[in-house]
């Protein structure tokens, strides 16, 4: 079985509520996962990364983290996507990672790993530092016009759940 074989497995165990199975899943898959992270391929460390959230693996937040400052977009993007998966009941995985992900919202090369932050920021605290990040972004007419969207909405929906409380 390979890693992306054993993460779709496991993500259906998660879905199923197998908590056992997943557990045991993630035993026997925790070392070539953290080998994965680290391999000179950047297809299989995007993998890696992609297989950190389809494991509920909450434990590899740490590279998670490393992911989204890895050099490959593709490694970048699925740290994101990681990221997104697991801090949807846990705003605390955005929270904590609030500056690496304005960071990479506003400056990152990769227009897609650029939404991906975004995105990601939805699920964390409605912080006013991000909400006036993402206004900035999704004032800027000089940027790409579906980041433009993305950062308008999040902000729309940050701000909302501000103003709620």
């Amino acid at each position: 079985m390979t890693l992306a074989e054993a993460a779709a497995e496991a993500d259906g165990l998660a879905a199923a509520g197998d908590q056992r199975g997943l557990a045991t899943l993630r035993s026997q898959w925790d070392e070539e996962l953290e080998h994965a992270a680290r391999s000179a391929d950047y297809r299989v460390r995007a993998q890696a990364y992609r297989a950190i959230a389809q494991f509920r693996f909450r434990q590899k937040l740490e590279l998670v983290r490393r992911g989204l400052q890895d050099e490959s977009p593709a490694a970048r993007g699925s740290a994101l996507i990681s990221l997104e998966g697991l801090s949807r009941d846990h705003p605390g995985d955005v929270n904590s990672m609030r500056s690496l992900l304005h960071e990479l919202a506003s400056n990152d090369p990769n227009l897609a790993v650029r939404r991906l932050a975004i995105i990601c920021l939805k699920n964390g605290s409605p912080q006013r530092e991000s909400i006036l990040v993402l206004n900035g972004l999704a004032e800027d007419d000089e940027a790409d016009a579906e980041l433009r969207k993305t950062a308008k909405t999040i902000a729309a929906a940050l701000t909302k759940r501000a103003n709620t409380r």
